[in-house]
């Protein structure tokens, strides 16, 4: 039985971490043990306790138990750029095994962890490493967040059906308003339930400074027990 989700997105920026912190709280509403995951992150800031990434530590916070950020964030590359080119400027070579140990001590202390990507679906993690060959490594199912914006129906669809096309099992989405200007969203939001393959676990409204453990009650995960 998995112990998890893989969260992908249409894109990136469109909240993939605060869908991931949400549902890490949602969970624990339910009364399990639940930690997250960024296997790999770019953007990192230097601390005393070296490198940190801003979204890896959100899902750590969101996580009870609380997990060793190396578990958290095995990767954390100081360049905001693609994973792959960060790495290269890191001087570091992004390859399974180190994240599959973190995934295991993580699996060890908690019912359900929930791992993030990087971008979009198709962001590649290295030269020959894509984002599905380590859903398949971790033996997870996918969760995608839609970001709510002009083009989400399109990205939506795409997205699903590279996750399908890939082998793997798109589980549920996420929808995000990102764009509180955005034309007729409730309308979009209505198109994509009825386009996209898998049902919708909830959706999370624009602010400015959202609050994952405030919005728990607004994703509905199925239950893992």
């Amino acid at each position: 039985m998995n112990r998890g989700w893989f969260v992908t997105g249409t894109d990136t920026g469109i909240g993939k971490s605060l869908a991931s912190a949400t549902l890490l709280h949602a969970l624990r509403a339910r009364g399990l043990r639940a930690v997250g995951m960024k296997p790999l992150a770019s953007g990192c800031e230097r601390t005393p306790d070296g490198w940190r990434n801003e979204d890896a530590l959100a899902l750590q916070a969101a996580s009870a138990p609380r997990p060793a950020y190396e578990d958290v964030n095995p990767f954390a590359l100081p360049n905001p750029l693609a994973p792959e080119l960060a790495a290269a400027d890191a001087g570091i070579r992004v390859t399974l095994a180190p994240i599959e140990a973190a995934f295991a001590r993580l699996c060890s202390q908690a019912d359900a962890v929930v791992v993030e990507g990087v971008g979009g679906w198709a962001a590649p993690l290295a030269a020959d490493l894509d984002q599905a060959d380590l859903v398949r490594a971790l033996g997870l199912p996918v969760v995608m967040v839609v970001g709510l914006r002009l083009g989400c129906l399109n990205h939506a669809r795409l997205t699903a059906r590279a996750i399908e096309a890939d082998g793997l099992h798109l589980a549920g989405w996420i929808a995000n308003d990102i764009d509180p200007a955005m034309a007729r969203a409730d309308d979009n939001f209505t198109l994509l339930k009825q386009r996209l393959p898998v049902a919708c676990w909830g959706r999370l409204p624009f602010h400015e400074m959202p609050d994952p453990a405030r919005l728990k009650s607004l994703l509905e995960p199925p239950d893992r027990r």
